[in-house]
Formats: C-alpha cells, structure tokens, sequence
C-alpha cells in the first residue's frame, strides 16, 4: 500500500488582469512538493465571477505546465488522472492571465496527492 496524503490549493482570489499573454500570480495559490516525496495532480477545479473568459496557468518551477480556460461566469473540472509526477521541492502555482484592467474573483480547487 502507498503512503499518500492529499495536498489542495485552494480559495476565492481576488485578481486585477495584465492581458492573455502576461501571467499574474494568484495570491497565496502555491505549493512545493516535499523533500522526501514526489506529487502527482488530481483534479482541477475553478470558477470565474467576470463577464470575461480567463484562464488559469499551472506553472512548474515557474515554467507553464497546463491551461485551465474559465468562461465568463462560469465553471470548470478538469480530472488530471495522474498525468505526471512532480519531483520532490518542485513548486507548483497558479497564475491568471484576464484581459488588461479586467478585475474579479476566481475560485480555485487543485487537488494533488503526495506519495
């Protein structure tokens, strides 16, 4: 049996967007896999209260890793089904890119496992 305990970047994140080219790092939206283990993603989870598409990047070590595009005042799941690992001390974050001046809230659920 595989020692595994879950690990979540959650919240409700206020954002002012920088365009659809330019990544603004969501508040406190980070992760970094433990020493000792390694981490796969689960599932993606999130929500949009803007009359604006946006989409929410998953950065590797600060590298783009996925897209999660959100519709305007909408929602989106996205299951990972253990895509890849994520080595040990890697961090993990989420960024926005909205259009320019575009301000609201995203609700964002990322579920990983470190095993």
């Amino acid at each position: 049996m595989i020692d595994s305990e879950p690990k979540y970047i959650r919240g409700a994140i206020p954002f002012v967007g920088a365009g659809y080219h330019t990544p603004v790092p969501l508040a406190l939206a980070n992760y970094v896999v433990s020493s000792d283990k390694r981490a796969q993603a689960l599932y993606f989870r999130g929500g949009n209260s803007t009359n604006e598409m946006v989409t929410i990047a998953m950065l590797r070590d600060g590298k783009l890793m996925r897209y999660f595009p959100i519709g305007a005042k909408a929602s989106d799941h996205v299951q990972l089904a253990v895509v890849e690992d994520l080595e040990p001390e890697t961090r993990v974050e989420l960024a926005i890119l909205a259009p320019e001046g575009l301000s609201g809230t995203v609700v964002v659920d990322l579920g990983l496992v470190e095993i």
